[in-house]
């Protein structure tokens, strides 16, 4: 054997570059490799299935029933490869689910079966057989928790319910429920409650609704930093009237908003004294049944409790991302985004999807004069163009640029075709802007954007056309195959004219 195969971290090494179906033959070549070998098979299990079968298989029956007890032999077979455990990843309902639990059972061991694992992520049904496996993976060193909730049982929640007790340790727990199956019980709220109230060094936190008593105490995490709250459910709610005053959130670094209405998350931000996060991210799915012009009012009022609520000197990025229906998108008016105004240190400001936004220069131009910091503006990648719809052109375009110097990043629809007045072959300053999205933006001739957008953009090689895959289906067809054909060209023009512009000793008039 070659010297640098006997130092330790030199196999460490080999073996966790190894092919993970190779390790079973890497770790039996010899004892030199054993070790290593056997860290690197068993470090991230993709299921609980390997627990079940690194056991004799006269343990089980055909249909994996237990057909008798386990031996010293086969608890140290089963414990020499869980110590080795960092994480584990159940994505689905497995047939060994069951087996495993009725063997846990009977462990002597079980709360020093899994001492290293770090990571647990439970997408499967919250079965008294799952509640088994958890007694026993709720381990002093876990640090992160990923679950979807389903089909609970009693003694899932109950289980539950001792997690700040076993973990202490835990610093990012996600709780979500399959909306296909069921919607949150308040029932199990106070299971819920009583482990988030004892986890003090929890850091990021992911989970649906818990009402008043639940941000009482989510309230009280001081080492909280991210947070992420799932208001979509049709239950009632203690959001659905007026609350009580509530202290609020101090020291956030990103709150996040799931929502199918505005009126319960407005009822949750009006009841906080002051929410004090450098990031906002809300993700809106419309119900079908809401008329455009309602959601508009209701998205207005819930920017404008924003503004009250949310430190105006702290927020720095704003993301609003709508999923609906292509067919149902909501048109509405620069306006509804006037109370982000306040927001003089925004850095990101990005609003995707859903939305016709029908805005002028002047109204564009306005918005963008009280964020001289932005570097990320993402207002309309695509819209739906009717006859009344107003789109901002290259002059408000380029006034935007003079107002956000520090700009890396722009999706705007804009009309390309009024140019009155603006040179094609010095249209205005250089910018540094990385990416340009243009969207559905309405083109005549693709030499002229592309001149403009050179001079505009030197370092540009291309506008981006990802947004086409999504954009709106009121366009016929062969529309939208004409437009899609005319922003390649530009492109196509760009390229030629970066290529031209490398070349030593050319000159660009």
């Amino acid at each position: 054997m070659h010297p640098a195969l006997r130092i330790f971290e030199v196999i460490d090494t080999v073996c966790s570059h190894a092919e993970h179906e190779s390790l079973p033959a890497l770790a039996s070549t010899c004892r030199a490799f054993e070790i290593s070998a056997l860290n690197a098979l068993w470090r991230n299990l993709q299921s609980v299935e390997p627990l079940v079968k690194c056991l004799p298989s006269d343990l089980f029956g055909i249909d994996w029933t237990l057909q008798k007890p386990l031996d010293h032999k086969m608890w140290d077979t089963l414990s020499k490869y869980t110590s080795r455990v960092h994480s584990v990843t159940q994505s689905d309902n497995s047939v060994f689910i069951e087996p495993l639990s009725l063997i846990l059972l009977s462990c002597p061991l079980a709360a020093s079966l899994f001492p290293r694992l770090r990571r647990l992520t439970w997408h499967a049904d919250a079965t008294r057989g799952a509640a088994e496996f958890l007694r026993v993976t709720f381990v002093p060193s876990l640090l992160s928790l990923d679950m979807w909730i389903s089909s609970v049982s009693p003694a899932f929640l109950l289980v539950l319910s001792s997690l700040g007790t076993l973990c202490p340790r835990l610093r990012s727990m996600a709780l979500r429920y399959h909306r296909a199956i069921n919607e949150p019980s308040s029932n199990n709220s106070p299971f819920i409650i009583q482990a988030i109230s004892q986890l003090h060094h929890l850091r990021n936190l992911e989970v649906w609704d818990l009402g008043m008593q639940g941000i009482q105490h989510i309230m009280l995490l001081r080492a909280l930093q991210t947070m992420r709250l799932d208001f979509r459910t049709s239950s009632s709610s203690t959001w659905d009237g007026p609350s009580p005053q509530l202290p609020g959130f101090e020291n956030l670094r990103l709150l996040g908003l799931d929502v199918n209405t505005f009126e319960r998350p407005l009822n949750f931000l009006s009841s906080l004294t002051v929410i004090r996060t450098k990031k906002l991210a809300v993700n809106f799915t419309p119900q079908v049944a809401q008329p455009p012009a309602h959601v508009s009012r209701m998205l207005s009022r819930f920017l404008a409790i924003l503004q009250e609520r949310c430190d105006n000197n702290t927020l720095e990025h704003f993301y609003f991302v709508s999923f609906s229906n292509r067919m149902l998108r909501i048109r509405t008016e620069s306006g509804f985004l006037v109370s982000l105004r306040a927001f003089s240190n925004l850095t990101h400001l990005d609003i995707q999807r859903g939305f016709d936004v029908s805005m002028s220069d002047e109204e564009l131009c306005d918005l963008t004069g009280a964020w001289p910091k932005l570097q990320i503006l993402r207002i309309n990648c695509y819209i739906s163009i009717y006859p009344d719809t107003t789109v901002p052109t290259f002059r408000g375009l380029m006034r935007v640029l003079r107002q956000c110097p520090v700009l890396i990043s722009l999706a705007l629809v804009i009309d390309t075709t009024k140019l009155d007045g603006i040179d094609l072959r010095s249209p205005g300053c250089e910018h540094r802007l990385k990416d340009l999205t243009l969207g559905n933006s309405v083109i005549d001739s693709p030499l002229d954007v592309a001149l403009i957008l050179s001079g505009l953009f030197p370092r540009l090689q291309q506008v981006n056309l990802d947004c086409w895959d999504m954009a709106p289906t009121i366009r016929s067809l062969p529309q939208k195959k004409l437009a899609m054909e005319q922003w390649v060209l530009v492109n196509s023009f760009l390229r030629g004219f970066s290529v031209v512009r490398e070349r030593p000793g050319s000159i660009v008039i």
